[in-house]
C-alpha cells in the first residue's frame, strides 16, 4: 500500500472519529431546548461559516464552480446530509436509539452495491467479510440483543433504511465531485445546499431560545468545527485515494469512538459484548486495508 493511500486511510479514520464525538454537542444543545432538526440547522450554518472563512483566507478561487455541477452538491447536501438526518431523527421517534443506529450503519452495504455500478469496483471476499464484521460489530456495540426489533414499526424500518441509504450517498457523490473539485469546495457547497433546505423545515426562527447566548454560540461553534468542518474535510480528502466502499467500511469506527467517549465522559458502562463489537469493527478496518503480497514486497526491496 502506497504512502498516499496510507495517509488517505488515516484521514478517513480521523474524520470518522471526529463524527463520533458529535453526541456531546448534540446532547448539550438538546438540553438547552433545540429540536433535532434545529440542531442539524445550527450544525450546517456553523460549518458553512467556517468553510467560507477557510476558503476566503486560504484560496478564494475554490468558491468557483460551474452551475452544471450543482447536482454533485444536491447529492451531498440535500440527498445525503438533509435526507439522512431527517430519516435518522424520524427513526429515533419510532424506535430505540440502538435500532436507529444499527439501521443507519447499513450505509456501507449501500455504498458497496452502488459502487459496483457507478465506480466499477469489484466485490471481493475481503469486502464481504469486512461488511459482515462491521455490521455485526455495530450491532454488538449498540447493545442490541434484547428483542427490541419486535417493537419496530414499518415506518421506523423504512426511515431507518432511508437513513442508511442517505448516509451512503455522501461517499458516492463526494467521490464523484472529488474528480473535479477540491475538498474545501465540496464541503462548502454541501452545507450551503443543505442549509437552503434546512432553514424552512427546521423552524429555527420559531425557537424560543436566545441564539446569541454564550452557551449556544460555544456549542454551535464546536459542533460546526470539530465533528463537521474538520470531520468532512478529512473524510472527503481521504475519499480521493480510497474506494468509496472501503472508505464507508472504515468510517464505521464512528460508533466505536462514540461508545468510548460515553465511557470516559459520561461514565457509561461498556459490557463485554460491546467491547467485542468494538474489536470486530477495528478488525474490519484493518482487514480492508490492502497490503502488498510477498512477491511485490520482494521486488520493492530489490529496487532499493
Amino acid at each position: 500500500m502506497s504512502y498516499r493511500t496510507k495517509i488517505a486511510y488515516f484521514h478517513i479514520v480521523i474524520g470518522a472519529s471526529l463524527w463520533g464525538i458529535i453526541g456531546y454537542f448534540v446532547k448539550e444543545l438538546a438540553l438547552i431546548g433545540f429540536t433535532p432538526l434545529q440542531i442539524v440547522f445550527l450544525r450546517a450554518m456553523s460549518a458553512l461559516i467556517f468553510f467560507f472563512l477557510w476558503i476566503v483566507l486560504y484560496q478564494p478561487r475554490l468558491l468557483k464552480i460551474h452551475w452544471k455541477d450543482s447536482w454533485y452538491f444536491i447529492g451531498t447536501g440535500i440527498l445525503s446530509i438533509t435526507f439522512f438526518n431527517w430519516c435518522y431523527f424520524t427513526t429515533i421517534q419510532n424506535a430505540s436509539l440502538a435500532i436507529a443506529a444499527i439501521l443507519l450503519y447499513t450505509a456501507p452495504v449501500f455504498v458497496l452495491l452502488i459502487s459496483i455500478f457507478v465506480f466499477k469496483e469489484t466485490l471481493t471476499i475481503k469486502k464481504l467479510i469486512a461488511l459482515f464484521l462491521t455490521f455485526f460489530g455495530c450491532t454488538l456495540v449498540s447493545g442490541l440483543f434484547s428483542g427490541q426489533f419486535s417493537q419496530l414499526s414499518w415506518t421506523g424500518l423504512l426511515t431507518g433504511l432511508g437513513a442508511g441509504f442517505g448516509y451512503s450517498l455522501y461517499s458516492i457523490f463526494g467521490k464523484l465531485a472529488g474528480k473535479k473539485y477540491e475538498t474545501l469546495t465540496i464541503s462548502f457547497y454541501t452545507f450551503l445546499f443543505a442549509l437552503i433546505v434546512l432553514f424552512p423545515i427546521s423552524h429555527i426562527a420559531d425557537a424560543n431560545i436566545e441564539l446569541l447566548s454564550g452557551k449556544v454560540l460555544g456549542y454551535t461553534a464546536g459542533l460546526g468545527l470539530l465533528p463537521t468542518v474538520l470531520a468532512y474535510w478529512f473524510y472527503t480528502n481521504g475519499l480521493k485515494q480510497v474506494e468509496a466502499s472501503k472508505a464507508s467500511i472504515v468510517s464505521t469506527i464512528e460508533p466505536v469512538v462514540a461508545t468510548v467517549m460515553g465511557l470516559f465522559l459520561y461514565k457509561e458502562a461498556v459490557s463485554f459484548v460491546q467491547l467485542l463489537g468494538i474489536l470486530l469493527v477495528l478488525g474490519a478496518v484493518l482487514l480492508i486495508q490492502e497490503r502488498k503480497n510477498t512477491f511485490e514486497l520482494d521486488k520493492a526491496l530489490k529496487r532499493t
